[in-house]
């Protein structure tokens, strides 16, 4: 099996997830995947669409990962693989996509405006 590029995006986060057949080792950013992603649950998210398929431990990832906070990053990942497995075996598509993995959440942080301290917040409205 030759390598198979993908690329996952969440709020602010970019993943560019590098898939070939392996052994299941995840290495984020030249560092371990338990080391990158601490919390037991960053870690089940990432690994969802690997389970959704019955997948896990037969391929290695390389991950690239920029912007975002922590969850957004695993978020991105997550997406990034679903659409490396679609990629590699287009079976995977159905069983993925019924599970909303292949879904890119657009949500993003809205913009602050000018004259208002947040986004959506006003100063307290004074008639006299």
């Amino acid at each position: 099996m030759e390598r198979v590029i993908a690329i996952g995006r969440r709020k602010g986060a970019i993943a560019r997830v590098y898939m070939s057949a392996g052994k299941g080792n995840i290495s984020i950013n030249d560092r371990e995947f338990s080391d990158f992603f601490p919390a037991p649950h960053l870690r089940y998210i990432v690994e969802q669409p690997l389970h959704a398929v019955n997948m896990m431990g037969s391929y290695d990832f390389k991950v690239n990962i920029q912007g975002g906070g922590i969850k957004g990053q695993a978020e991105a990942l997550r997406l990034g693989i679903a659409r490396a497995l679609v990629k590699s075996n287009e079976e995977f598509k159905d069983t993925i996509k019924k599970e909303g993995f292949l879904t890119r959440d657009a949500r993003i942080v809205e913009r602050k405006k000018p004259g208002q301290p947040k986004a959506r917040k006003k100063t307290q409205f004074s008639k006299r």
